[in-house]
């Protein structure tokens, strides 16, 4: 049996979802965004009062897929 693991990690308006098994810790979401991807910490995503869409445009530049995001209705 496969075990898939999707974390979520919520602002209340915008869901980051995280896939560690696709992750390749490329750091680029550490690097682009430290105020948020926090790998020493734990949640390591803390989205906190930083901007969506900054958030938003920071997920996608994931090169693995691992991150992804959705808003909440």
């Amino acid at each position: 049996m496969e075990h898939h693991i999707k974390k979520k990690y919520s602002n209340g308006t915008l869901t980051i979802t995280w896939e560690p098994e696709k992750c390749i810790h490329s750091a680029i979401c550490r690097k682009g965004l430290p105020d948020v991807f926090k790998p020493a910490e734990k949640p390591w995503i803390q989205l906190g009062d930083v901007n969506s869409e900054v958030i938003v445009e920071q997920v996608k530049k994931c090169p693995s897929g691992a991150l992804g995001y959705y808003y909440n209705e």
